[in-house]
């Protein structure tokens, strides 16, 4: 057994208008909580990308001229809000890019949806195909060209005014992974039009937040969890009514054990 080290945000600290907010920060890595709408790295678009805010933080923290190194370790979609981890020496980069590689972490995620899915707990096995024209991944049942197998398990969490929260955790990490899987047993995510829900949120951003993920730091060693507080958001202040989903419940209790 493990003692793991909590970092957690409460969600009376919800990020509004920032970009992001530090959740864990050392010599190595920077683990924030990435605000929707915000690009994780940059694109075609020219917006400014977490990796841009995050270099000029780091800058200004720490009064460094020149270029700051700024690695990002994975990514969040766009829409998608929540834990991220960036690092901040090569020597960290490397490291946590194996951890990724070597499926030594463990994220989890929660998603809205208007359908109740099929069962309250279950796996779900895809081979996921993308079109970069598009942008879009196609979901298959079967092995299908170029298709990449993809893995997750979803925990049914509870119903409020008409959705339903789930508890998600890849086992893959594939390119909109969690968004086409969810759709593809007919739970689309609220706000996602792009995979089949009927209307955009008025933000323009989807009800799928990246909650937490815990790793063993893979330079001090020490097991770390880092809980993401959610958007600052009345729809979804509206589920922290829900017991199941209070971080104190059974939901780390796993954790603990390992």
């Amino acid at each position: 057994m493990c003692e793991f080290i909590l970092i957690q945000e409460t969600d009376k600290m919800a990020i509004t208008e920032k970009p992001f907010r530090v959740i864990y920060e050392d010599n190595h890595l920077l683990i924030v909580n990435k605000a929707a709408g915000l690009l994780s790295q940059g694109d075609n678009t020219g917006d400014d990308s977490l990796v841009d805010v995050a270099k000029e933080y780091i800058k200004i923290k720490y009064n460094k001229p020149g270029n700051i190194f700024c690695g990002l370790v994975h990514r969040l979609d766009r829409p998608v809000s929540g834990v991220v981890v960036l690092a901040k020496t090569s020597k960290g980069l490397e490291r946590m890019s194996k951890l990724f590689k070597d499926r030594e972490i463990n994220k989890v995620y929660w998603a809205v949806v208007k359908r109740r899915p099929p069962n309250k707990e279950d796996k779900l096995i895809h081979y996921l195909e993308k079109n970069t024209k598009t942008n879009t991944v196609q979901a298959y049942d079967q092995p299908q060209g170029k298709a990449q197998r993809a893995e997750l398990k979803y925990r049914y969490v509870g119903k409020l005014n008409m959705f339903h929260l789930l508890e998600v955790t890849p086992l893959t990490g594939r390119p909109h992974q969690i968004r086409v899987q969810l759709a593809a047993i007919g739970c689309p995510i609220r706000g996602d039009v792009k995979y089949g829900y009927k209307k955009v949120n008025e933000d323009g951003n989807i009800n799928l937040h990246a909650r937490r993920i815990n790793f063993i730091h893979p330079v001090k060693k020490e097991p770390i969890i880092c809980v993401a507080a959610l958007p600052q958001n009345p729809f979804w202040e509206e589920f922290l009514t829900l017991d199941d989903f209070k971080i104190k419940d059974k939901q780390l209790d796993y954790l603990h054990s390992m």
